[in-house]
């Protein structure tokens, strides 16, 4: 069972981390079009890490803080990885100051 809830947090982190990134990327593009294509991506893959939290553990039972620490540190460095290389292949008007934010509001909406 263990190795199973490791396998579901690291899904969690995933899903999470590409909603994230798809939420700064969407503040940081001008055309409404492909704005809308992020917000699309970062719906679905919220919707797909509420999904793995619930199977983690019951909404009503907090996770305990080592995990709560392991998940946000990850997510950080995952999205902060994601966006420099975004920003390496030429994006533009990413604001790296959000992630941290971000990842906090994220990690309440997920009830974290």
């Amino acid at each position: 069972m263990p190795q199973n809830r490791n396998q579901l947090i690291e899904l969690f982190i995933g899903n999470l981390t590409n909603a994230i990134v798809h939420r700064i990327l969407e503040k940081a593009i001008e055309k409404q079009e492909i704005a809308d294509k992020y917000r699309k991506e970062l719906i679905n893959s919220f919707e797909i890490a509420k999904k793995y939290r619930d199977k983690i553990n019951p909404l009503n039972s907090p996770l305990s803080s080592r995990d709560i620490l392991y998940i946000k540190e990850k997510i950080i460095k995952r999205v902060k990885t994601e966006l420099n290389l975004r920003i390496e292949k030429g994006y533009e008007n990413i604001n790296l100051s959000l992630v941290e934010q971000e990842v906090d509001k994220s990690l309440k909406k997920a009830k974290i």
